[in-house]
């Protein structure tokens, strides 16, 4: 049965793999990005190829815009059945420079050097409006029509960070911890309603974000890189394909009695004590 799926963050590598491994199931898909481009450019890739979609400029953090989107999908597919919360990412300034805080760092006075003292509100305000109220919202203007009809769930975007927290991204490993435990919350009070709520929990997928971060310009790794293979069992990182398996299993009929469940997606990274 064809569904109404709404995507946020959807003009990124893995929500648009998502949206695009979604559309060959049959579903009507609205891809909402704040790049309204990269938005569209998606859903006529998903057209071109016998798909049905739209692309919406949308900002997760304003009401009002999230309203006139919720107005454009119905009006194109009617009222959603499923939202993606894929909206995300994280901000240099909520970002240490180093890993372990040395008692020399105190002195080091290299323009851009960050130890946890000199991190920004700013930045960590801004990473933790982005994950957690970036997913808030949409699910507030978006979910209002699922309540009470059947076959109606929600997908959110949580991070294998969320179980254990990497080092040197306090913001985002505390703003994806609080995607999971909204996860977990909202699956509780839309239990009566027939709204089912999940997440996903990637683990280290190269995507633009955080390329430079793990890769150097001749495509070897980083010091950061290689710690991450290393501590990754299957000794690799993800590629966007593997989230799709699970994603259609928890937004079909087939996970019809699975709530409140973060699944991580991570090569066993989150399994593993490192000896």
């Amino acid at each position: 049965m064809s569904k109404t799926i709404v995507v946020t963050g959807a003009g990124g590598v893995l929500c648009s793999t998502l949206a695009e491994a979604l559309a060959k199931q049959g579903h009507k898909i609205a891809l909402l990005d704040l790049n309204e481009e990269a938005a569209v450019k998606v859903a006529d890739k998903i057209n071109e190829t016998g798909g049905i979609a739209i692309g919406v400029k949308a900002n997760v953090l304003e009401r009002d815009s999230l309203i006139l989107a919720k107005d454009e999908v119905k009006k194109a597919f009617g009222k959603c059945d499923i939202l993606i919360n894929g909206a995300g990412g994280n901000h240099p300034l909520g970002t240490t420079s180093n890993p372990f805080l040395e008692v020399e760092d105190l002195l080091d006075k290299t323009e851009g050097f960050k130890t946890f003292f000199d991190l920004d509100p700013s930045g960590i305000q801004f990473v933790f409006n982005l994950n957690f109220i970036g997913t808030l919202l949409p699910t507030q203007i978006f979910a209002e029509d699922m309540v009470g009809r059947e076959g109606c769930s929600i997908l959110n975007i949580s991070s294998m960070n969320a179980f254990t927290p990497l080092t040197k991204i306090p913001a985002y490993s505390g703003a994806k911890a609080a995607v999971s435990n909204f996860t977990q919350w909202l699956a509780v009070h839309f239990s009566k309603v027939g709204i089912r709520v999940n997440a996903l929990a990637p683990g280290f997928f190269l995507t633009e974000q955080n390329r430079t971060l793990l890769t150097n310009s001749d495509g070897s790794l980083t010091t950061r890189g290689n710690q991450i293979i290393e501590q990754t069992p299957m000794g690799k990182f993800g590629e966007p394909e593997h989230l799709v398996g699970t994603t259609l299993w928890l937004c079909g009929e087939g996970a019809s009695f699975i709530t409140g469940v973060v699944i991580p997606i991570d090569g066993g990274f989150s399994a593993y004590s490192g000896v």
